[in-house]
């Protein structure tokens, strides 16, 4: 793979982790609404992270030359979120979508780059597994093929 092809890739999947960003803000937002006073303050600081990431993606891809990709005025939520518990279990999903998009975007950078994609790729599969109390394999790669493991039973 030629430089050019490689820098294009990397774009490309950075532009992806952007998107996914502009998604987890748009989702936390409903989290935030319908999650529980008990973790709304970690819905809170999951809102702000994904905010301080978005903003920093875009200043990357500008200073690669590209327009950011824009967020869109909504997202369609992959199931209803009429209570705390969809709402955390949408937390679950969205920060385990981005450890996909992160997974992708570590395979494609390099150096620093890489680097923070790897420590982003870490912090959402920590926060997925505090919202959904249980985890997987590998962050990232297991939801892609379906085989992500079953929650942890709350205990007592």
């Amino acid at each position: 793979m030629s430089e050019k092809d490689g820098k294009r890739r990397e774009l490309k999947a950075l532009q992806a982790v952007l998107a996914a960003e502009h998604a987890a803000v748009y989702g936390y937002g409903v989290v935030g609404g319908r999650v529980g006073e008990e973790r709304r303050a970690e819905a809170r600081a999951a809102y702000d992270a994904h905010r301080a990431r978005r903003d920093t993606l875009g200043r990357q891809v500008r200073a690669l030359g590209a327009a950011p990709v824009a967020a869109r005025a909504g997202y369609a939520l992959p199931f209803p979120v009429p209570d705390a518990a969809s709402a955390a279990r949408l937390a679950a999903e969205l920060e385990e979508r981005l450890a996909g998009v992160y997974s992708d975007l570590v395979r494609a950078a390099g150096g620093e780059r890489r680097r923070a994609a790897a420590e982003a790729l870490r912090e959402a599969a920590v926060r997925a597994v505090r919202w959904r109390g249980g985890s997987v394999a590998f962050p990232g790669l297991a939801e892609r093929s379906g085989t992500a493991s079953a929650p942890a039973a709350p205990t007592a």
